[in-house]
């Protein structure tokens, strides 16, 4: 909403003084103060204009964003539950399933800074200071890729953020170019016969295919059991207290991921298997980025080192992966992580 749109409706709500164009006096209401409508008056336009003064960081957004936002954003943007994801689905946009998030759909950084500071955290709007806006606004563009993580947004350099659809978006033209516009809609009886032509998005609540070697439903030979209990006897002891630690670590991941006895697929595939597996070849999982398919037919085999980097930070490693996790900045918790999915994987 403009400013021009906010001060007309504050005038009509608070203004009902009849001094202005109506017929007779009312004698209701009274003139807004000037505190009032700058109470009202808090839009950002995309040039800039009604950012106040302030500034935040990467490092500053990432804490406040763990308290304030990840409960329904998650950590990484990747989204708990129903809650809106933030980030990732670059190049989506033209797939059957686009994923619209900060980074690949919206067009203006000024939409960001001015929803966050007018209408979140939800149930606790306009809690957020102007630093704290700003500090969220450039961790929410790390986490797309559009940043570095040692930038920092402030209402100088604000419009130097160019995002990556700004030029997606045109006149919406409807009225003239519907297919319905010059006929009635077809409301009963529009196709002779219905058909599935796509499976379930929801990866869960399609049955297992009893023939793969994977199903849980596949029954086990004595050979392969005998082979996996050769396996297990062969395994060197892991530290308990380290996996321990890394169960902890792997809460950041259990968004998108699952990991032994019945995982499945989410929003990323499970990862049992993952050691001495090339990329993005995990069976049965279709959405991968094409980078993540070339890095694995180019030879990247995930192991301890690999995932490690890897996981550090995803996208210096993969450009475009689909994962929007930012990665694990501390050693400890690689190490931890990386232990607790060897113990649930061999």
């Amino acid at each position: 909403m403009s400013k021009f749109l906010n001060l007309a409706a504050l005038t009509f709500a608070v203004g009902l003084t009849g001094t202005t164009a109506m017929a007779e006096p009312t004698g209701l209401g009274r003139p807004a103060t000037p505190d009032e409508v700058a109470a009202w008056d808090i839009d950002v336009r995309p040039d800039g204009l009604g950012l106040p003064e302030g500034s935040g960081s990467v490092a500053d957004g990432e804490p406040i964003f763990a308290e304030r936002c990840a409960s329904c954003h998650g950590d990484f943007g990747e989204a708990v539950d129903r809650w809106p994801v933030l980030a990732g689905g670059i190049d989506t946009l033209t797939s059957a399933r686009p994923v619209k998030t900060i980074g690949s759909y919206w067009p203006y950084l000024s939409t960001v800074w001015d929803y966050v500071h007018r209408a979140m955290p939800f149930g606790d709007a306009q809690s957020l200071t102007a630093d704290e806006t700003y500090s969220i606004t450039a961790y929410l563009l790390y986490l797309n890729d559009l940043v570095d993580d040692d930038f920092e947004l402030s209402r100088e350099n604000f419009t130097e953020v160019a995002m990556p659809n700004a030029e997606g978006f045109y006149p919406d033209d409807r009225t003239e170019t519907a297919v319905w516009k010059n006929r009635a809609p077809c409301m009963t009886d529009c196709k002779p016969e219905v058909k599935i032509t796509a499976r379930a998005q929801v990866v869960d609540v399609t049955p297992d295919d009893p023939t793969s070697k994977h199903s849980m439903a596949a029954p086990a030979t004595d050979e392969a059991a005998k082979e996996e209990a050769t396996q297990v006897a062969a395994a060197p002891a892991v530290d308990p207290a380290l996996v321990k630690a890394g169960e902890k670590v792997f809460k950041k991941c259990k968004a998108c991921h699952a990991v032994g006895d019945k995982a499945k697929h989410k929003i990323g595939p499970h990862l049992n298997g993952i050691f001495g597996r090339a990329a993005g070849t995990a069976e049965g999982f279709k959405k991968y980025s094409k980078d993540m398919q070339k890095a694995g037919a180019d030879g990247l085999v995930w192991d301890e080192e690999t995932l490690a980097t890897f996981l550090a930070k995803p996208k210096s490693m993969i450009k475009r992966t689909k994962m929007a996790f930012a990665g694990l900045k501390k050693e400890d918790d690689l190490t931890a992580v990386i232990a607790y999915l060897k113990a649930m994987t061999e």
